[in-house]
């Protein structure tokens, strides 16, 4: 997943965020004509020739999008976050279909999970997708860059209904993973767009990781009903089809510009063509450089940091483990109900569900977490007025040893025939606490600790592009491990990595302030990096 959760940078960033953010007003960003007009006035006395910098006119411009009414912040807001929800269907809902496919293409799994490469393809799609494709929606916005990925993942899933080998979906589902993975992540750049203060985000912000999450686990359970009740594989992606054709007018309709920079790049445009010969750009459009070399920096900085940052890189691993849990138990749970309790594949879908409740439940504990974090501001003594940013691990250290590693002994210990179905469902539930909370704690301080540097979405696409490249391959595992350990130590080895993993957040709250000061971005605002890449 990517999860990242945003926030405006404080200084002007390098990952082409825009940093004009007035605070007051609200209209259509269409009503912009009244501005241009004062732009036009406004410019009469420059000399001709000269470069003419756009900026918004006043504070309460009515197209800016941090202005826009509160309904329509909302309206936009939930308009993402229902794709949010709905789009990631598509990656997971394959799972219960496995025996379909594997009489259709002929696919062997008896030593080997092969189906899965299907899935894995998608999640390999994401984690590139994340890193490449994001340069490519700051440069078309987000309404223009949503349609055009959007249609793009609706034309990618008509060969996943129609293939006639297993080549086909591999490869269609590795374009189709990574539109999700950007659409899905969407709102992580509306929110901060519209919304002012960390207090005003807070809501949106824990509504898009639990849409994330949901999205991601409820494959299965919507789906297995299609093999239960037809039994034939393609209607799943017939339904998705139907699904998300039918919402197409909807995001059309909903999904209106909120990049500021954006906007005003087209008022601009528009002020040159109107008038001739005027050289009027926004700094936005001075500072912009080739989609070649943007590219370059957005794959290297991600990968950069990943490579040199001990505070990132445990952070990474620790979200990475719990997200990937979710596609993991696409397998275990087919491999432990159908053993223990004789039950169809389809049912093992349904099962999942209980993964969701907690997740669910996770989300509750957003609203503790977020008090917690704002009550930690007259204790914080680096950065007096503002809270310290390890306070957003606070819960996570509660959901990540009791939810994910205290649910995967549950789920290990209980998987016995004697005991009732519920009990290892109830360590599933327990589980899908903790991630909801480990996912949301992790991109909350990522954001936080980077925020300084204005490398923060770099860091948060670090941490994406790790979560689905271990939601990739390690449900590949599942089928020997399961199978050579046990049901029981086969959940208990995964339960002690959760365990070690947890230990994390406990050493950021302790020596949290520490680390951060020996690190260049998190200490001097990237200008040591700054520095290397100039050089």
């Amino acid at each position: 997943m990517t999860a990242t959760t945003p926030q405006p940078p404080s200084n002007p960033p390098p990952d082409g965020r825009q940093t004009q953010r007035p605070t007051s007003g609200d209209a259509s960003p269409f009503s912009t004509a009244s501005s241009e007009e004062k732009a036009t006035n406004d410019a009469r006395s420059k000399e001709p020739g000269e470069i003419e910098i756009l900026d918004w006119h006043d504070p309460s411009d009515p197209a800016n999008p941090i202005n826009y009414s509160t309904t329509k912040k909302w309206l936009i807001t939930g308009a993402a976050l229902f794709g949010t929800l709905i789009i990631p269907l598509n990656g997971t809902s394959i799972t219960v279909a496995h025996e379909q496919l594997d009489g259709a293409f002929n696919v062997n799994e008896s030593s080997f999970p092969h189906s899965y490469w299907a899935v894995t393809s998608w999640s390999v799609g994401g984690a590139v997708f994340i890193v490449v494709g994001l340069p490519l929606l700051e440069d078309l916005g987000v309404r223009l860059g949503y349609l055009i990925f959007y249609a793009f993942f609706l034309l990618m899933i008509i060969p996943q209904a129609l293939a006639q080998n297993f080549a086909t979906l591999i490869i269609t589902r590795f374009f189709s993973g990574g539109c999700v993975t950007l659409l899905a992540n969407t709102v992580a750049g509306i929110i901060p767009d519209i919304w002012s203060g960390d207090r005003a985000r807070s809501v949106p912000v824990s509504l898009y990781i639990l849409c994330y999450l949901m999205g991601s686990t409820l494959g299965p359970p919507m789906f297995a009903g299609v093999i239960q009740h037809i039994g034939n594989w393609r209607w799943i992606f017939y339904i998705q089809l139907i699904l998300y054709g039918a919402c197409l007018p909807f995001f059309y309709l909903t999904i209106s510009e909120t990049r500021a920079d954006v906007i005003l790049r087209r008022r601009a445009k528009r002020l040159r063509k109107s008038n001739p010969g005027r050289r009027i750009y926004t700094r936005a459009e001075l500072a912009q450089t080739s989609l070649l070399s943007t590219l370059g920096r957005s794959v290297y900085r991600p990968v950069y940091l990943l490579a040199t940052e001990p505070v990132l890189i445990a952070s990474t691993i620790w979200s990475a483990f719990s997200f990937g849990t979710v596609f993991l138990f696409t397998q275990s749970t087919e491999q432990v109900y159908i053993a223990l309790y004789g039950w169809n594949v389809w049912s093992t879908g349904y099962i999942q569900a209980a993964i969701v409740v907690g997740e669910i439940l996770g989300f509750l504990t957003s609203f503790l977490s977020t008090k917690l974090y704002f009550a930690s501001t007259p204790r914080n003594t680096e950065a007096p007025g503002r809270p310290i940013p390890e306070a957003r691990l606070y819960v996570s250290i509660f959901g990540s040893f009791a939810g994910i590693a205290g649910g995967m002994f549950v789920y290990a210990w209980t998987a016995y025939p004697s005991l009732p179905w519920i009990a290892p469902t109830i360590g599933l539930g327990m589980v899908g606490f903790g991630i909801q909370t480990v996912v949301s704690a992790v991109a909350d301080y990522i954001e936080d600790a980077y925020a300084v540097s204005g490398y923060a979405a770099s860091a948060i696409s670090g941490v994406a592009a790790g979560e689905n490249i271990v939601a990739a391959f390690l449900p590949l595992a599942t089928q020997r491990m399961y199978t050579s350990l046990g049901f029981q130590w086969a959940s208990s080895l995964l339960g002690f990595v959760a365990v070690v993993l947890s230990f994390a957040p406990v050493v950021f709250v302790w020596k949290g302030r520490e680390l951060r000061g020996r690190s260049p971005f998190m200490r001097s605002g990237g200008q040591t990096y700054a520095s290397e890449i100039k050089s």
